[in-house]
């Protein structure tokens, strides 16, 4: 029988989901009323704040009725995992929505509303943003993996190499090709990872969890450095910018998997760091 546990409404984590299923209903409402959504990236926005709300909803109906332990995963890592998605996901639309729909002047009512919406989408990932580093384990606890720093960074190397994925194009290149090979490796690992944490699947390695995730990230931040390198070498190598260069443009796109490739390898080097101080410079109990 349910019982209700109105803590999860009242307490500072409670507070900062209430606020995320405020502002993401607020946020996808106001779009919806302008009716100027369309596309790839209209698309993918409203989709991000409709998940989030449906999801930090369910959330919180299940621990406001404490059904959250009849699930067969690990429940802190999975709303540890999800915040942080949360939070990438609508810090996205929150660049995304008003680079690619408003248009200056903003003068008319429904420009209006979309600044609106996407001032409301800002502060729904600060909501997330809080709640993450509200969740976020205390130093030494490696109770709930993916709410340590190395877990995650786990979310955030799979959010970045997903951005990659949406700019990439078919390509020819043996560099890019060895790219191309590169993210989808280091991706399928990192996800697997999260979706073992969260399945309470990683008890059944036979050998140490905290050395393997050191070994590989460490041959993640090789692959992710021959990618820095390769990529921009043979994207641009011979080819200059086009003139005009609109938001589906080539160079803009190939210029846009350089930056996140960058990104996810200081990722991969900071993960690097904190895994290896986990496993090699744990404090004396």
């Amino acid at each position: 029988m349910a019982t209700v546990n109105l803590r999860a409404l009242t307490s500072w984590v409670g507070i900062a989901r209430l606020l995320a299923v405020v502002l993401s209903c607020l946020t996808f409402s106001l779009v919806a009323s302008t009716g100027h959504f369309g596309g790839p990236y209209g698309t993918w926005c409203m989709f991000t704040w409709c998940f989030c709300f449906a999801v930090t909803l369910l959330v919180l109906l299940l621990e406001l009725l404490e059904l959250y332990p009849l699930l067969p995963l690990s429940w802190d890592d999975f709303t540890s995992a999800f915040s942080m998605l949360a939070a990438l996901m609508v810090f996205t639309s929150s660049l995304v929505f008003p680079i690619t729909f408003i248009r200056s002047p903003c003068s008319s009512s429904q420009c209006a509303r979309q600044a609106v919406a996407t001032t409301s989408s800002c502060f729904c990932f600060l909501a997330y943003a809080l709640e993450v580093s509200l969740t976020r384990a205390k130093p030494g606890d490696i109770s709930s993996f993916l709410s340590t720093v190395p877990g995650l960074l786990k979310v955030f190397e799979a959010y970045v190499a997903c951005l990659i994925f949406s700019l990439l194009e078919y390509e020819k290149e043996s560099g890019l090709m060895w790219c191309v090979a590169v993210y989808s490796i280091c991706f399928i690992f990192t996800l697997l990872i999260i979706i073992f944490t969260i399945g309470r699947c990683l008890t059944y390695i036979p050998c140490s969890l905290e050395k393997v995730l050191v070994g590989y990230n460490f041959l993640a931040l090789l692959m992710y450095l021959t990618a820095m390198v390769l990529w921009p070498l043979y994207s641009f190598r011979g080819r200059s910018r086009p003139d005009p260069c609109g938001t589906d443009c080539w160079w803009n796109k190939d210029l846009g998997v350089t930056f996140l490739t960058i990104l996810n390898l200081i990722a991969y080097l900071v993960d690097l760091v904190y895994s290896t101080r986990m496993v090699f410079f744990r404090a004396p109990p």
